[in-house]
């Protein structure tokens, strides 16, 4: 005769917590983290801890995104506005008292040094998701004017700092959340040839607007150099135009093949500023070349297409806004770091999803990967 209560052991309490996980997404993550692995290791073989912090990391990530998935889709919306909240006043508190490094504002001394912006990378969305939810079924112009002043203020805050490629991933975020809700095409066309007419005037009027004693309104000094230095990186090649250069030169080499494993030049002579960060990429193209690069965007695609897909069959407006947006905003880190580094895009500071070394940023990827996979496994439990 069984007991009427019998105990369960730690293996049956703990399998439930990985019924349900995506496993498309799970193969995405694991293929670019090996990626970053193995790109790490040559990359930042001369470069003290950086292999063994940047898989730290990795471990910390995977730990986030294990927690976040067991918290339910209806967890994560009670969490927007006291999430954004926090976020806007932490940037607030960083302006007032915030530690300043190399000319910048962004980081916050509160027992411990924290960059508050990289909240916001997540509060946005999820706020600006948790928006259009309660605004379901009766969606005026308003609510888009709301939902674009709710993006404003912390992209205005952060752009103050100044750190203008975080805060184009916030933007961003936000805009895909917006054009996710159904912004209509009719807002979106204008501003898309409005913005393709002024990059069209940019490109042809370079050397005149790029001269010292033309301002630019709306951009601090350093960053319309880096427009200008994408426009002729030769201009200041030992300069502001190092990065760009060595860049191209790094990936170029590569070749079809690549010059092979701990074998590229340009990253083990130096040649690759931040070649271990923000450049990563042009180490990884030198040493692994276009078949390697194919190799890694083919992941990234896979990532991407496995998220679009979880966004299309969520259950409901706030967790496909939510799936949406995140899974776009890693697009947009792949295509504005690769952009950078192959010289089509002035130089911000953004890494490449799980291949660049960086705690914060990987922290974040951990915490949106988390998120994705919170609401695709709650969509599986409620099928099965």
């Amino acid at each position: 005769m069984r007991p009427a209560f019998e105990k369960t052991s730690l293996l049956q309490r703990v399998l439930p917590m990985f019924r349900g996980f995506d496993d498309g997404l799970l193969l995405a993550t694991l293929i670019l983290a090996a990626f970053g692995l193995i790109t790490m290791y040559s990359a930042g073989f001369d470069h003290g801890t950086r292999f063994v912090d940047h898989g730290r990391n990795m471990v910390l990530a995977v730990s986030i995104l294990f927690v976040m998935a067991q918290v339910p889709p209806q967890r994560l919306m009670a969490l927007a506005v006291p999430l954004y909240s926090l976020g806007v006043v932490l940037l607030v508190a960083t302006a007032l008292f915030g530690v300043t490094k190399k000319g910048a504002t962004r980081w916050l001394d509160v027992g411990v040094v924290i960059q508050p912006s990289e909240v916001l990378k997540i509060a946005t969305p999820l706020m600006l998701a948790w928006w259009f939810q309660r605004r379901e079924g009766h969606l005026r112009v308003l609510d888009f004017i709301v939902a674009l002043m709710l993006l404003a203020v912390p992209v205005g805050l952060i752009v103050k700092q100044p750190d203008l490629g975080t805060a184009i991933l916030v933007m961003a975020s936000g805009l895909f959340v917006i054009f996710f809700a159904g912004l209509s095409w009719k807002l979106i066309i204008p501003v898309v040839v409005l913005a393709g007419a002024a990059i069209t005037a940019l490109v042809l009027s370079g050397d005149a607007i790029c001269q010292p004693d033309v301002a630019w309104p709306l951009l601090h000094g350093y960053q319309k150099n880096r427009v200008c230095t994408l426009l002729d990186p030769t201009t200041d090649p030992l300069g502001k135009g190092f990065h760009i250069i060595q860049g191209m030169i790094a990936i170029g080499s590569g070749g079809l093949f690549g010059k092979g494993f701990m074998k590229g030049t340009q990253t083990h002579l130096e040649f690759i500023p931040e070649r271990t960060t923000d450049f990563i990429f042009a180490a990884f193209s030198e040493e692994f070349g276009l078949i390697g690069c194919v190799g890694l965007l083919l992941g990234f695609t896979f990532l991407i297409v496995r998220g679009l897909l979880i966004a299309a069959e969520a259950p409901n407006v706030f967790t496909r806004l939510l799936a949406g947006a995140i899974t776009m905003s890693f697009f947009t880190y792949a295509f504005v770091n690769m952009g950078m580094v192959s010289g089509i895009l002035p130089v911000v500071g953004v890494p490449l999803p799980f291949v660049s070394y960086g705690g914060t940023a990987m922290v974040t990827l951990g915490l949106g990967l988390g998120m994705l996979m919170s609401i695709s496994k709650s969509r599986r439990l409620v099928q099965s």
